[in-house]
């Protein structure tokens, strides 16, 4: 059994692992001292986990997890008496039975008024507009405009096992309605793919809790669906976050109805909630969160079934599946089962193009989402209504052919545009609608710098190849802590026909440190390339990233190692991210041999500095380490220096404190004649 470190850290963490449990809080690994036994006991730790293995089998633990350079220690054990005990400084500070704390304490009660919904407000604000008006002022709303300037901050690719993009279709501006990415495995291929969704509408979760909890989780099923999920297997996890309630029952009646909600979706579904998490703290003075429960739905699939979401081709068919509601707005359950087993059944059968599920601004939403991946546009075959009315559980369907018992609404169109109900609408305005609502917040184009980029062109006229030739070359993937993604990195030498060799370098202490570098210069003399992965390394800050790695590579011996198999053996030698900025500062880019980067060979490393200042017409030139540039009897002159490179250039012994003030003087200057941010160039160590 295994538990992740959270909220109420070892009391939970470990106390939830068996019945019986004896725990030494004098054992568990601390960051900080002082800590007494109640904050060991109870204080969140995250990036921890706490495993329970056979006694037998702990000495074999403990050496796996060294050997991945991580610590383990054994902090307690598990007991045939059913109780909780924790010992503190040779004291037993608590001895808790199973049987109470399986009880969770106390009983407590309260009062709950469940309060009928209001009357439904009156939906006015598009009366008296044109077609193109609502669609313009609908498509630019806050909760349906392209977020794609914030999507594009994060890595959507890293682990090189996603399947659908966060945003489809050539031009990339369809959104997906789920992630969709293979199941991570060491070696060999797989066509399975975890598929994840949300659902949530806070506007009718504010009205109406019971309704709103239960079309959340049928949003989220339906994108599952919609996807190539499937109904028979997903899961939920439900995230709740209400008001601070204290002893209000009418506010106590939010989260009821919420949970009643949920619970009679899930029954009716056959899709259980198997997590959550819960929060009654969404206040401030008089501001309070709208009653949520967020549903998030997981299943799986194969890659060969996955549908996205963007129309594919002019001259399709397009289909409305939707299922029916009474009259209190309500999910008729089995038209909505009906439906998404419909749905289910002609996605397996590969006679669907594209699809999406209807979402909160209804038809109208997702036939410009559907439309603007690939710039294909829609027309109505005959009069829509409700174009903007939320249909949770519907699906609008693209086909090339016909699809029996379901009403077809329209055909996809060559021209950009959408023609409904007489009404012809230029998509490019909409799309620009659409963009501009979040552009100055995240945008996706910034302003070029007005400066002319020079154009290179060099047309290569030999190839070289290396002189030994080598049926299978091995290639030498170092692990350094912070490190994420040597095993993308293995997968795609070995499909290139290469023996890849990871190897976890290992540094809780000195004695692991010698006998890495050991380990690497063996391997670097059986190796033809090494290649350093990516990652967040450890020690990155505050001088910036990669100084362990680059540490490591100049130990004379692994420098030796490196130089042989570059120089003597034609090897090769590559890095990505954290590991490409390993070879930038250790001087095998541009030089192709590890050298010094600092003040003591200023010649050589002046012209990467000036390269990277030459982005902008302001900066200051920072030498480092000039102290050992005077132990070793070089002198450079520095009032000469700036007058040739055309900005300040300042001495610096970063480790000393030597020369920050001035570095600092510099900065306030520049800034204070431009409101411009100065570019610092840095030469040096760390």
């Amino acid at each position: 059994r295994c538990n992740d470190f959270g909220a109420g850290g070892v009391s939970v963490a470990i106390g939830e692992l068996a019945d019986g449990l004896e725990i030494n809080l004098d054992l568990v690994p601390k960051k900080y001292d002082g800590l007494d036994g109640t904050e060991l006991a109870i204080s969140e730790s995250q990036e921890r986990m706490a495993v329970v293995v056979a006694k037998e089998d702990a000495d074999k633990f403990l050496a796996a997890a060294d050997k991945e350079n991580l610590m383990a220690t054994v902090v307690a054990s598990v007991t045939e008496s059913p109780r909780l005990v924790m010992n503190w400084r040779g004291k037993k500070i608590v001895d808790l039975s199973r049987e109470f704390l399986s009880s969770n304490g106390a009983t407590k009660h309260t009062k709950v008024i469940a309060k009928a919904p209001e009357g439904k407000k009156c939906c006015c604000g598009n009366k008296g507009l044109s077609m193109k008006e609502k669609f313009e002022k609908i498509m630019a709303d806050l909760n349906v405009c392209s977020q794609r300037g914030l999507s594009d901050r994060f890595d959507s690719t890293i682990g090189a096992g996603t399947v659908v993009m966060p945003y489809g279709g050539k031009t990339q501006l369809t959104p997906s309605q789920a992630m969709v990415a293979k199941i991570p495995v060491l070696h060999g291929e797989t066509n399975t793919c975890s598929v994840m969704a949300w659902g949530f509408n806070p506007y009718i979760s504010d009205e109406n809790q019971f309704k709103g909890a239960q079309l959340a989780v049928i949003e989220s099923v339906a994108k599952i669906i919609a996807s190539g999920g499937s109904r028979e297997k997903c899961w939920l996890s439900f995230q709740e976050y209400f008001e601070k309630i204290g002893a209000d029952p009418v506010k106590w009646g939010k989260p009821f109805q919420s949970l009643l909600g949920g619970l009679k979706a899930q029954l009716e579904l056959g899709c259980a909630a198997i997590g959550g998490k819960d929060s009654m703290s969404g206040s401030f003075e008089d501001i309070h969160v709208p009653p949520t429960l967020i549903s998030f739905a997981v299943s799986t699939a194969k890659a060969q079934k996955v549908v996205t979401d963007e129309f594919k081709a002019a001259g399709d068919k397009v289909y409305y599946l939707a299922p029916e509601y009474d009259e209190n707005g309500l999910p008729v359950y089995e038209s909505v089962r009906a439906v998404f087993d419909k749905m289910e059944s002609l996605i397996d059968a590969g006679k669907v193009k594209a699809v999406y599920t209807l979402g909160m601004k209804g038809l109208g939403e997702a036939l410009c989402k559907m439309a603007f991946g690939n710039r294909i546009g829609f027309e109505a075959s005959e009069q829509l209504h409700h174009v903007f009315k939320p249909v949770y559980g519907a699906f609008v369907i693209e086909a090339d052919g016909e699809l029996t018992g379901i009403p077809c609404i329209g055909e996809t169109v060559a021209d950009y545009t959408l023609t409904i109900n007489g009404e012809t609408i230029d998509l490019n305005d909409i799309q620009q609608r659409w963009e501009a609502t979040l552009e100055p917040v995240y945008p996706r184009i910034t302003k070029a710098p007005q400066i002319v980029v020079p154009t290179y062109n060099y047309e290569a006229s030999e190839h070289a190849h290396a002189a030994a030739k080598i049926a299978q070359p091995r290639v030498l993937i170092p692990v350094f802590p912070g490190t994420n993604c040597e095993y993308d990195t293995a997968r795609a030498f070995e499909r290139a026909g290469a023996k890849a060799d990871i190897v976890v370098i290992r540094n809780k202490n000195a004695d692991q440190i010698r006998e890495s570098v050991e380990l690497v210069k063996g391997m670097i003399e059986k190796t033809q390339i090494i290649a350093i992965p990516g990652g967040f390394s450890g020690g990155d800050e505050p001088e910036g990233s990669a100084k362990f790695i680059v540490s490591f590579f100049r130990n004379p011996q692994i420098t030796e190692a490196v130089m042989e198999l570059l120089k003597n053996r034609d090897g090769l030698m590559c890095g990505i991210c954290n590991g490409f900025q390993a070879l930038v500062k250790l001087g095998l880019v541009p030089y192709g041999e590890i050298v010094e980067t600092d003040a003591t060979c200023l010649e050589r490393n002046l012209n990467l500095a000036l390269q990277i200042a030459g982005l902008t017409d302001r900066g200051i030139l920072c030498v480092n380490l000039c102290d050992e540039a005077r132990r070793k009897g070089i002198s450079i002159d520095f009032p000469l220096l700036s007058r040739l490179i055309g900005m300040p250039a300042v001495p610096c012994a970063a480790s000393r404190g030597e020369g920050i003030e001035e570095l600092a003087r510099q900065a306030a200057l520049m800034c204070s004649s431009s409101p411009q941010k100065p570019s610092v160039s840095h030469i040096g160590g760390t």
